[in-house]
């Protein structure tokens, strides 16, 4: 081989060479271009995600509906007010608060409910609390048309109201009393009576305390009374106590 020849293929290798290392140098700088810098991939794969603090349009922002740490989420936490007694060990043991009526802090009155001329049969008992303090009624008084603890109770017209009556300071109550329902007339004589008399109940349905005395309206020295006499337990109002009776 002569010199000619030689450093011809000396120089075709080197040519080769350097384009063989340029061609690596350029797939390296290629590929490291296409890597993400460092610690940014999250953003580079959402380069469309909104600020923290803002909200997309029509989406909710969960802080806003996600209690306080200390709220229960069923509303107020302040206790619930305790109401005028439920145990029936509170107050007179009547459900409420407030101790039985006795008589001794109640005013008497009665009214005629019939017209000028009609036999007198249906009456409206009433009592005032004459104290400062409320307090209860249960069920229907005891009342006895005649003289004596040994005179017959008036029956009960229906079922009394269970639920106890309180009445305020100052405040009334109402029994509605039927007393007479012979209508035969003529020469017959009936019982007469010229008082009724009541006797409270106390909570428990079972003690008594006190008997009230209810003297005839103005007008009438006695009336005549039977067996068909009937009492509506005490009412908070004239027509709830008198409607009943009304109907007799």
């Amino acid at each position: 081989m002569n010199s000619k020849t030689a450093r011809a293929g000396s120089l075709r290798r080197g040519l080769r060479g350097t384009v063989l290392g340029a061609t690596v140098v350029a797939a390296l700088l290629t590929a490291t271009a296409c890597q993400p810098a460092g610690g940014d991939d999250s953003a580079a794969a959402s380069p469309t995600a909104a600020p923290s603090g803002s909200a997309s349009p029509g989406a909710s922002t969960p802080e806003s509906t996600t209690p306080p740490s200390n709220d229960s989420g069923t509303g107020s936490s302040s206790p619930t007010a305790a109401g005028t007694g439920d145990s029936g060990e509170t107050g007179g043991d009547n459900g409420t608060a407030y101790e039985d009526c006795e008589a001794t802090g109640l005013n008497t009155e009665v009214e005629l409910q019939d017209g000028p001329g009609e036999t007198p049969r249906h009456f409206l008992l009433t009592v005032t609390n004459k104290t400062r303090t409320p307090c209860v009624l249960n069920e229907a008084p005891m009342v006895r048309l005649k003289a004596g603890n040994d005179a017959p109770i008036v029956e009960t017209l229906g079922e009394p109201d269970s639920e106890p009556v309180v009445v305020e300071g100052g405040g009334k109550a109402y029994a509605g009393l039927y007393v007479f329902g012979n209508d035969e007339g003529g020469e017959a004589e009936y019982d007469q009576s010229d008082r009724f008399t009541a006797t409270l109940v106390a909570g428990e349905g079972t003690e008594l305390s006190g008997t009230l005395i209810f003297d005839l309206p103005d007008g009438l020295d006695t009336v005549s009374v039977d067996d068909a006499a009937r009492v509506n337990g005490w009412a908070g109002t004239e027509g709830l106590a008198m409607r009943p009776i009304t109907q007799l």
